[in-house]
């Protein structure tokens, strides 16, 4: 579903290549708007307190303060969040928090938030205490993909809908506060209606989706949300940035560069330089900062990365539409029950960040030419597979570029590429474990030995004339409106 209606919010549409889309343009002005576009809702329970939770929680509460709307925060007993949830206005003795299943069966609606693995345990038990009538909420897709798999659906009755944010947790909370002072600022979301006996349920997403600060929203299905979602987890947002710096770090460093120096050309070339010049002015206009030499070998590099890259690409997204993905999220939870999953950040050069960070105001990173190539080759493969796969613009777009220029690649920059592997949710990280080090292989292997190849000039047109580049531009006229705030 790429187009809308509503009742309450006046939508737009949005050119992309081949059409339009629906979208709604957010902002606090629409506030007042969201016990009407609720549609009945007065009390919403936001399950579990992962980052997604924590974030949404507050931003719905914040949002529709004043109003006969009630936000509960459900945890499972004994949980350890429920001290957090305390510390930020949640509490027993108003309500607003409690246990999952007490607030699930008080709520209409019903904003599942627990690890994706947990909730495919568990959601049973979840559906057989809501209340008749009641909406059943989730930001992610897996859900749906689990029950395709198991021959399960969802109950009967019930509206389905989905909120997914474009971005991390602590970027949804942390944009809508910026929100506070500069209109337009959060994260980009996108809204499925998997379900509507009442004919409700696209309101209903449409408020959901404002309340969390949305500078705009655009629709999809439940189905390709989890399909793009996991794969571009798995691809250029997290596992193959991953693999893509290891190789490249070994790269220079076995070329001659000493730590910093290979740390900056890989890392922080793109966490930095790259990231901000795609965020400002889209794709071509990394190639096209670059001198005469530099074009030459970033596209050399473009051509060498861009076919392994789809491959892999391919390759994940196979394997998520068939649930293969899924069912390893899954099993993992039971080895994960009795050994912690290890952290990822123990090469040599992750020692090297903290100095590298003490350098950026006396030695910024410039964009690096081989660098960008491949990264760039990689963002686009994944754009192109998704394309082709019939995913609308402004999913392709949001997935694959804005979430990652806009969201994560600027906490990376603050922190960096392990850190934020190993501090994002359990799927992606699961995700980022199982294919990162096939990108890494894939660079090490295919792509980097291949630099001497003259660039493919068909390749690279290509590239230059992607439909992408005229979505993006469309896209980012509503990207969030700040830069976000990463202390």
């Amino acid at each position: 579903m790429t187009t809308f209606t509503s009742s309450v919010f006046r939508t737009e549409t949005m050119t992309v290549p081949g059409g339009t889309e629906t979208i709604l343009r957010g902002g606090r002005d629409l506030f007042p708007l969201l016990p009407q576009s609720l549609h009945g809702v007065r009390r919403i329970g936001v399950l579990g307190w992962g980052p997604q939770g924590r974030a949404q929680a507050q931003n719905l509460r914040d949002s529709l303060a004043g109003t006969d709307v009630t936000v509960s925060v459900g945890l499972r007993p004994g949980s350890a969040s429920a001290d957090d949830a305390r510390k930020l206005g949640f509490t027993e003795d108003d309500g607003t928090l409690g246990d999952w299943l007490a607030v699930a069966a008080a709520s209409d609606l019903v904003i599942l938030l627990i690890a994706d693995a947990a909730l495919a345990a568990e959601h049973e038990r979840i559906f057989a205490v809501l209340k008749p009538g009641a909406t059943i909420g989730l930001s992610h897709g897996f859900l749906l993909g689990h029950l395709k798999a198991s021959g399960g659906d969802f109950p009967a009755g019930h509206p389905v809908i989905a909120v997914c944010p474009k971005g991390m947790g602590d970027s949804v909370r942390r944009l809508y506060e910026q929100g506070a002072t500069v209109n337009g600022a959060g994260i980009n979301a996108s809204i499925a209606v998997h379900a509507d006996p009442d004919g409700h349920a696209t309101d209903r997403a449409l408020a959901w989706s404002v309340g969390l600060g949305s500078p705009y929203t655009f629709a999809t299905t439940l189905e390709n949300e989890y399909k793009s979602d996991i794969v571009g987890e798995r691809a250029i947002l997290l596992g193959a940035v991953h693999g893509l710096v290891e190789a490249l770090y070994r790269h220079f460093r076995l070329d001659g560069a000493d730590p910093v120096t290979a740390y900056e050309r890989s890392t922080e070339s793109i966490t930095g330089p790259i990231a901000r010049t795609i965020s400002a002015a889209g794709l071509p206009a990394v190639r096209a900062a670059l001198t005469d030499d530099d074009r030459d070998l970033f596209d050399r590099a473009y051509t060498a990365a861009y076919g392994p890259a789809r491959e892999i690409v391919a390759e994940i997204y196979d394997e998520v539409a068939d649930g293969t993905e899924l069912r390893s999220v899954i099993l993992a939870e039971d080895r994960l029950a009795s050994r912690p999953m290890s952290r990822i950040g123990g090469s040599p050069m992750w020692s090297y960040g903290a100095e590298v960070h003490a350098r950026r105001g006396t030695t910024p990173a410039a964009i690096d030419p081989l660098t960008a190539g491949l990264f760039v080759a990689t963002m686009v493969a994944q754009v192109d597979e998704f394309a082709d796969r019939g995913h609308p613009w402004s999913e392709i777009v949001n997935e694959s570029i804005i979430e990652a220029v806009d969201s994560l690649l600027p906490y990376m920059h603050a922190r960096d590429v392990a850190y934020m592997v190993d501090n994002c949710s359990r799927t992606a990280r699961l995700g980022t474990r199982r294919w990162g080090p096939r990108f890494q292989a894939s660079y090490e292997q295919i792509a980097l030995p291949s630099l001497d190849t003259p660039a493919d000039q068909t390749l690279i047109a290509s590239f230059l004339s992607n439909p992408t580049h005229d979505a993006l531009t469309e896209a980012a006229k509503l990207r969030p409106s700040v830069d976000i705030s990463v202390s």
